[in-house]
């Protein structure tokens, strides 16, 4: 036996570098070789044309163990009722095999065929007669195949619009061989209900299609005689679909499926004019009824029923009191016709019901319920309402009783009021007698005869007979006219002139007396008079008398002469404290009728006048307080309460007098202001006092305050609300001094808050004592940065810290940074050329601090112990780029070191000598050669250089307009060009070499673009075409001209089965589109693709898919 090893370390390398090998492409990423070399992208779409039937069925003929050359079938009519025989020829079945033979037996290939031969006519076939090659009959089985009408559907519209309650009353159109199943759902708001399948059976009851019989011929082969086959018809039957639309808003029903007793089926999609599964189309429109079932409206009237009738003036006309309701969406929007019946006046009965000469009135409304204007008295019966869509319901209240009251009227007595006294009349008692509907509204007219004006007047009653007292105060002839009248229903006044409603009477009043303000009860100082106001009625001059009352004694009084009809009485000085009462007692006017008076009023005399003063503290009227404390001030108040005090602060004079009020004899004035307080007015409850000369002043003052100061300002700056101190430099000692006034000790906190140049802004709390009233703070100066001092918080051996009351102590000062010199790459190695003329690398040096700077820089050779020094002034800005003189630099190494920095602050650092340093490297210039001689490339190629020089190298290129920098590590540099444009090497460098002495070279590869092609601009699309027809298949293409390209034609099949190819053909183009006509039916795609420089395809060769570089002659 034979051991043989399995090289499965080879294996897996050749695994790995499928799966995991990348290179580095002219973008100087890594990437994936397949990647290029696999790119479906560059030939895309498919275009698939397909043959359309032509309106015939396939019917299935198995063949079985021979070649037929002749098959005759018979057709039988089902509506002529006639044959017809139909041949199929030798070539015909040739063809048919061709095309549609299906190989039945996986076994043995030769021994059953299925023939699909196109009919397109109904009717009951049955095969006949098969001839086969050797001119044989061959035995046939008795069997037959019925080709009926596709089922259909539709339904045959009705009107959309209906009320609630109504019936659908809507027919399902099918025209289909029965039995027949319909399948259609209703949908009712938005909302499905579900699926209704509705079965039409066979009016024939011999038909096999409903009783399921098989197994038995339907028609004699023998007989020439035909059977009865209308069972196989096309029937037209209408289902009616008559439900109740019990729920108001939109109804949908919709047609989805018929299928017809063959089993034959045809769906209808949702969407208009898609493809039934037989290939059908449809108007979605016939097979959808939409109802909009609508609310019924409802009528009604309001504000009058038979107990509440509306009442309108004669010519005048009111709105008929209707109300609409709907509970339809917008019902504003709708028309609402309205009819009504109508019966005057004398024909209604006493229960309100129409007897004769009634009449039907018919009108046009909005909603709501519109304006109808109604104006005949009479009855009013709402009969009918109805929308734009529905008849309504009408609702109780449905009859008005439309009534016109008489107008009113007035009719008018009177009778003198007399005076027993005099003898004569004192006025007049009007009668007035009304007709119409109350409440009544007289006007009338009042004038004194003498010239005096005409005065209007108005009197209201609710009763039909009522009184009017005309009764004037002042003596003389008057005359009173009545206007005229209104009443609840004739609103706009009805004039009396025409009735001479006149009334004329001369009026001497009796004599009276009345106070103007009787009932408040007054209040007065003593030792003041009291004027009352006093009204007098009657024939002047008056005499009124009256009396004054105190504590039980009584003073008469009489005043005589009074001409004036309102007299002010003033009485006596009431020089005594307590009440007074002053009453009238008796008025007696010319014709000396003598009036008793029952009227009197209070007045409440004080007993002294207020005083007011200023108390003590502690024997004196002044006081020292700590700020903000409240004070109360002592007062000294004499008189009835409430005083009310007004009093002043002297160190305020701007301010004005205050004025409050105080309850308390030894009330408290509080305050939280110093200062020196003056009363200057006094008045208590009755009566203003005096104030007090001697005791009217007293003094507030406050306890100072602490407060902070700068003590030190020669190096100190007051700038914007702060102290400005002088910068000093990092690590330099510095304080400075601040003062305080208040009492000691004081208690002193400030906050430091740095902002220094690195880290992040820090603050810090510092407390201490002082026991004098100067002290120092120490300035921080560590670190650079900005520094805020803030003494924040002040305290003293009176007050605590107030925030509101102290004003913090701010000082600022900024410490600056030692300067600082450092190479910007430490430890790097530049690289300078030999020759003077091919330049070097600057050595770049990064700064800190205040330019400009000075700069000491030692330069030593690696063969030497002597230290080359340059002395650089005036350095401005933060880099500096060095550059080192070529006459102190010899081919080797050299150690350059920076020995001191100074800034314009003034402040110098000296850097130590093991310092971070660089290095300086001499050499000599490198070069690079192309591997291939064509300048031309593909994407997806590789480009190959040779260096020389001392590894590792450094390739300075540009590709689509991009510099680019490529390292390599040994004498072979390599790209794989992953995109177009163009790869062109600038400079070349090596380990000895800097930037400034690179070798400059201009090696320029063109990378072309991959070809491209697109069917049906990259997409999958399917062209229907009928027989014999051709189909445009647009060819596009990405590159340059010329293009070959290669495409192929395959099955059609469903997924997941393979497809075999048909056929392949090839083209060329000289544009960037081609059209090309087809007119088999297949799968068409581009399979490869040439153009003047490269080329690519899909077919795998070898197992690889590729591309490459064309060349041209």
């Amino acid at each position: 036996m034979f051991h043989i090893s399995i090289p499965l370390e080879s294996w897996l390398v050749a695994l790995s570098k499928i799966f995991y090998d990348r290179e580095l492409a002219v973008s100087e990423r890594r990437i994936k070789p397949a990647s290029i070399f696999q790119n479906s992208s560059l030939i895309l779409g498919k275009q698939i044309i397909h043959i359309l039937p032509d309106g015939h069925v396939n019917l299935p003929i198995l063949v079985n163990q021979t070649t037929p050359i002749r098959i005759d079938l018979v057709r039988f009519d089902f509506e002529k009722k006639t044959n017809e025989t139909i041949t199929i020829t030798k070539k015909e079945i040739k063809k048919i095999k061709k095309h549609s033979a299906i190989n039945v037996s996986k076994s043995e290939p030769d021994s059953a065929w299925v023939f699909h031969y196109a009919v397109k006519k109904i009717g009951l076939y049955q095969l006949q007669r098969v001839v086969d090659e050797s001119n044989l009959e061959v035995r046939r089985m008795v069997s037959e195949a019925v080709v009926v009408r596709c089922p259909s559907a539709a339904i045959r519209h009705v009107a959309p619009h209906k009320c609630k309650g109504e019936l659908s009353n809507f027919h399902l159109e099918v025209d289909a061989t029965p039995p027949v199943e319909v399948k259609y759902s209703k949908t009712i708001n938005g909302e499905e209900m579900g699926y209704t399948v509705l079965t039409i059976p066979s009016e024939l009851t011999d038909s096999p299609l409903e009783t399921k019989k098989t197994g038995s011929a339907i028609m004699s082969m023998t007989s020439e005689a035909l059977v009865d086959i209308s069972w196989a018809l096309s029937q037209s039957t209408a289902i009616p679909l008559n439900e109740s639309l019990g729920v108001s808003g939109s109804w949908l029903y919709q047609i989805h499926e018929v299928r017809d007793g063959c089993g034959n089926v045809v769906g209808y999609s949702d969407s208009p004019q898609k493809e039934s599964k037989l290939g059908r189309r449809s108007d979605i429109s016939t097979l959808e009824q939409v109802f909009f079932v609508h609310e019924r409206p409802k009528a009604t009237l309001h504000n009058c029923d038979s107990q509440n009738p509306l009442k309108v003036a004669k010519g005048e006309s009111k709105s008929l009191p209707l109300r609409l309701s709907s509970a339809d969406k917008q019902p504003e929007t709708s028309m609402y016709q309205i009819s009504y019946i109508f019966t005057p006046q004398q024909g209604v009965d006493f229960d309100q019901e129409h007897l004769e000469k009634t009449s039907r009135v018919e009108f046009t409304t909005h909603y709501p319920g519109g304006s109808h204007e109604i104006h005949d008295p009479g009855l009013y019966t709402l009969s009918t309402v109805r929308n734009e869509f529905c008849e309504g319901d009408i609702l109780e209240p449905s009859s008005c009783l439309l009534l016109t009251p008489p107008e009113p009227n007035l009719s008018i007595q009177t009778q003198p009021i007399a005076d027993k006294c005099a003898g004569r009349s004192s006025g007049i008692i009007v009668d007035l007698d009304l007709v119409g509907t109350p409440p009544f509204r007289i006007s009338y007219s009042e004038r004194r005869t003498g010239g005096g004006p005409v005065i209007p007047k108005f009197a209201k009653t609710d009763l039909l007979h009522s009184q009017l007292q005309l009764k004037p105060e002042h003596a003389g002839h008057y005359r009173y006219e009545f206007v005229d009248i209104s009443d609840a229903v004739y609103k706009h006044p009805r004039s009396l002139n025409r009735q001479n409603l006149v009334v004329e009477q001369d009026v001497k009043p009796l004599a009276s007396a009345r106070l103007l303000d009787p009932h408040p009860a007054r209040r007065t100082c003593i030792g003041e008079t009291v004027a009352l106001g006093v009204q007098l009625s009657g024939e002047a001059p008056w005499k009124l008398e009256y009396e004054v009352i105190h504590n039980g004694r009584r003073g008469k009084k009489t005043v005589e002469n009074i001409e004036e009809g309102i007299y002010t009485l003033e009485t006596d000085q009431l020089n005594s404290g307590g009440d007074f009462t002053i009453a009238l007692t008796s008025v007696t006017d010319q014709t000396g009728c003598k009036s008793f008076l029952e009227q009197e009023t209070k007045i409440q005399v004080a007993l002294q006048r207020p005083k007011a003063a200023f108390g003590f503290i502690e024997g004196k009227q002044s006081i020292h307080a700590l700020e903000g404390k409240k004070l109360e001030i002592p007062l000294r108040l004499q008189g009835d309460p409430p005083w009310t005090i007004k009093y002043r602060n002297l160190d305020f004079p701007d301010d004005g007098s205050r004025q409050r009020t105080f309850y308390n004899s030894n009330d408290r004035l509080e305050t939280n202001d110093a200062g020196v307080y003056e009363l200057t007015e006094i008045k208590d409850a009755i009566c203003p006092g005096s104030v007090d000369a001697s005791l009217n002043v007293f003094k507030v003052a406050w306890i100072p305050r602490p407060a902070v100061h700068i003590s030190d300002s020669t190096a100190v700056e007051a700038k914007g609300g702060k102290y400005v101190k002088n910068a000093v430099c990092e690590g330099d000692e510095d304080a400075v001094g601040i003062s305080f006034t208040g009492t000691p000790p004081f208690a002193v906190e400030y906050t430091r808050r740095a902002r220094t140049e690195k880290g992040s802004p820090s603050t810090s709390l510092a407390k201490f004592s002082a026991g004098l009233n100067v002290a120092s703070i120490k300035m921080e100066t560590s670190k650079a940065g900005l520094y805020d001092y803030t003494v924040d918080k002040l305290g003293d051996s009176s007050y605590n810290y107030d925030p509101r009351k102290f004003l913090p102590l701010k000082i600022e000062q900024r410490v600056h940074s030692n300067p600082t010199a450092r190479f910007t790459h430490i430890g790097k190695t530049y690289k300078y050329c030999l020759e003077d003329d091919a330049g070097g690398e600057n050595v770049p040096i990064t700064l800190s601090g205040l330019a400009p700077f000075y700069l000491e820089i030692g330069i030593k050779h690696h063969s030497s112990s002597k230290q080359e020094v340059l002395y650089l002034h005036d350095i401005e800005g933060y880099s500096y780029n060095l550059h080192i003189p070529h006459k102190i630099l010899a081919l080797g190494t050299h150690i350059v070191t920076i020995r001191r920095v100074r800034d314009a602050h003034g402040c110098d650092l000296e850097l130590a000598s093991d310092a971070p340093h660089v290095q300086v490297s001499v050499a000599e210039v490198p070069s690079i050669t192309a591997l291939e001689p064509q300048e031309d490339f593909c994407v997806g190629d590789r480009i190959s250089f040779i260096l020389s020089g001392i590894p590792p190298f450094n390739v300075y290129y540009t590709f689509q307009n991009q510099d680019r920098k490529a390292a390599a590590s040994n004498t072979n540099f390599r790209r794989l060009a992953e995109k177009p444009g163009d790869f062109r090497i600038t400079a070349v460098s090596d380990q000895k070499s800097t930037e400034a002495c690179k070798a400059r070279t201009d090696i320029v590869r063109t990378i072309h673009e991959m070809p491209s092609a697109r069917i049906s601009k990259g997409k999958v699309t399917t062209t229907d075409i009928h027989e014999g027809g051709q189909a445009e298949i647009l060819f596009e293409f990405g590159g340059t001209p010329p293009f070959e390209f290669t495409y192929t034609r395959s099955e059609n099949v469903s997924k997941g089965k393979k497809s075999q190819v048909l056929e392949t053909k090839s083209d060329i183009s000289y544009e960037h589109q081609k059209v090309v006509l087809a007119s088999d039916e297949g799968v068409y795609e581009v399979i490869s693709i040439k153009d003047k420089y490269c080329a690519f395809s899909t077919q795998t060769v070898s197992g690889k898919r590729g591309q490459k570089l064309l060349m041209y002659p």
